[in-house]
């Protein structure tokens, strides 16, 4: 089996909820009927109940949970978590309730409060919205993961006929979120990044901290960062199979990896690449996914205290039904 067809495969015997609050989309609609009919989680959809099933064509959504963000029962509940969570960010309480009546209101933020009251295991946006849109009600309300410093972005992915990284799947992060870390943000990209690829692929993480230089080939305050980025992950986590400053070509083909870094643990056999910069990680895994015709799963968030994820606007609906069961794996505790 494929990498999905397996994240598939755990999704479904981990029988996990998933809200998608983009219900007036319809790609959302299809996806969602994707996966009730595959049972591969249970969904709900923010939206009016009559309307979205009239507009849903020949897609049988019946099988989800709706709400009505103009008609829910949690809505008094939601306002006061809400405004017990931001009023420090106000003048006055009343300014921070009159706030969170507003946007208890919208379906991103309901969704992401259901995440946190634990009706949902995971939530899933961005098909309309952006990616602020659909990360700043995640930070406001869940927060980042215990002991974790820093929310990031992955693509997991899957390139054809491949020898390289773990049969051909790899984690390239960050691609999609932090825009200019630096070495103390990197290594926790990168620690981050390994748990999240021993989680999905269910294999080792061999983490490359990638650079234009390997081992020194180069001196320059971009190669520094990574150097002491290198440093700083080892120091944080020295079990984790770790290595840098290292080029791409060192750090994922075996006989380059042996020439250029020899006595590397990790060159010629890495599976997370970490990119020095969301530049580079952006253009990274474009170039893997039009060149090499890769298939590309994110972006995937990691650090937040519940699994959040985001979308690209430009996705189909089997992008959603992919990520969708992304986070539900994401949601095993």
């Amino acid at each position: 089996m494929g990498f999905i067809d397996v994240i598939i495969e755990k999704a479904k015997a981990a029988d996990k909820t998933i809200v998608l609050p983009e219900g007036k989309d319809p790609r959302t609609i299809e996806a969602a009927a994707k996966l009730l009919e595959r049972e591969i989680v249970k969904v709900i959809l923010i939206g009016n109940r009559e309307a979205l099933i009239g507009s849903a064509g020949k897609w049988d959504i019946s099988g989800a949970v709706f709400i009505d963000p103009m008609n829910y029962p949690q809505y008094d509940e939601y306002v006061e978590i809400f405004t017990e969570l931001r009023k420090k960010k106000f003048a006055s309480v009343d300014e921070a309730r009159e706030k969170a009546k507003e946007l208890m209101r919208d379906e991103v933020f309901i969704a992401v409060m259901m995440v946190k009251q634990g009706l949902a295991d995971g939530m899933v946006s961005g098909a309309c919205h952006s990616t602020a849109d659909t990360l700043r009600p995640s930070l406001q309300i869940l927060k980042t993961a215990p002991g974790t410093k820093l929310v990031s972005a992955f693509f997991m992915m899957v390139v054809p006929d491949c020898d390289y990284g773990s049969e051909g799947v790899f984690l390239f992060g960050d691609s999609g979120l932090v825009e200019n870390p630096n070495a103390d943000e990197l290594s926790e990209i990168a620690i981050s990044s390994a748990k999240s690829f021993r989680q999905l692929a269910g294999r080792e993480p061999n983490v490359a901290m990638l650079s234009y230089s390997t081992y020194g080939s180069a001196h320059s305050v971009l190669t520094e960062k990574v150097v002491e980025a290198t440093r700083l992950a080892k120091e944080k986590a020295p079990d984790l199979n770790l290595d840098g400053e290292l080029q791409l070509d060192a750090a994922i083909v075996p006989s380059v990896g042996k020439s250029k870094a020899p006595g590397s643990p990790v060159a010629g056999l890495a599976n997370v690449l970490i990119f020095p910069d969301l530049n580079a990680g952006n253009i990274g895994y474009k170039l893997a996914q039009r060149l090499a015709k890769a298939e590309a799963y994110g972006p995937i968030t990691q650090g937040l205290a519940a699994p959040v994820n985001d979308l690209s606007r430009g996705c189909c609906a089997d992008d959603i039904v992919g990520v969708a069961a992304i986070t539900a794996v994401q949601a095993i505790k």
